[in-house]
């Protein structure tokens, strides 16, 4: 527990008399994850990766990052909305959020935020090439943690939602939270039309008619060990993303 780089640990007390280069938002979503990862496993994991890899920047470079709490709020496909307590939040929701937390920012003389995705619904492009024009002196960089590092050679089973990179990265950091036994194959169906599986053109998949246990990808070969590994190669990356925007210039 780092009080001066987690805001969800923190208290005015620890940050009142810091300088912070840069504010990270894990974004996530509220969702089924199969039957054994938590609602929050896209928050959870946003989170924690962020929280290490601004702890890291921190001791290596002296770049000091502030994670605030992560947004649990995504953006839900057709079907997915169905089950119970599965959360849907629309653009303009999103957008409102994040404007507010820009706007928040900017008032308290930060000027550089980092939003850590772990949620494959969400989609910010837009919503930041319209806050350049509102706010032009604040940056905003996306990336999404679960992408920075490839799934070859770390795990046996490619990965797409509740599959073993985010089950093994879940039994790293909360092994509490994770019962396998209780987990879904994560077998799904693809589309019957040929060009939508080549990606020709691109729709939202009605998860209900994809995926029996909510889950794409078979979670069952996970370890912590193989967590652990992805998860510091993730951190190793995050942490240089965050070191060099928060000392260095953008254009050369």
């Amino acid at each position: 527990m780092n009080k001066e780089i987690d805001l969800s640990v923190s208290c005015y007390g620890s940050v009142k008399d810091l300088s912070y280069d840069v504010a990270i938002l894990p974004w996530g979503a509220t969702e089924p994850h199969n039957y054994h990862l938590p609602y929050l496993t896209d928050c959870i994991l946003s989170h924690r990766t962020s929280v290490d890899a601004a702890e890291k920047a921190f001791s290596e470079s002296g770049v000091r990052c502030m994670v605030l709490p992560p947004v649990t709020y995504g953006s839900q496909n057709p079907g997915q909305r169905d089950y119970p307590f599965c959360l849907h939040a629309r653009y303009e929701t999103q957008r409102a959020i994040l404007g507010d937390v820009v706007a928040a920012l900017h008032l308290q003389g930060i000027r550089k935020l980092i939003i850590v995705n772990g949620h494959g619904g969400n989609s910010f492009k837009n919503m930041i090439r319209d806050l350049s024009v509102d706010f032009p002196d604040f940056l905003i960089a996306i990336t999404n943690w679960y992408g920075i590092v490839p799934q070859e050679g770390y795990f046996e089973n490619k990965d797409d939602h509740a599959g073993e990179l985010e089950t093994s990265v879940m039994m790293y950091y909360h092994p509490e939270l994770v019962n396998l036994e209780e987990a879904g194959e994560g077998t799904s169906k693809p589309f019957a039309l040929s060009s939508l599986n080549a990606q020709i053109a691109w729709l939202p998949r009605y998860w209900s008619k994809v995926s029996a246990d909510t889950g794409i990808g078979d979670p069952r070969k996970s370890t912590p060990e193989k967590g652990e590994r992805y998860a510091k190669a993730v951190i190793e990356k995050l942490a240089l993303l965050f070191t060099e925007i928060g000392s260095k210039e953008v254009y050369l």
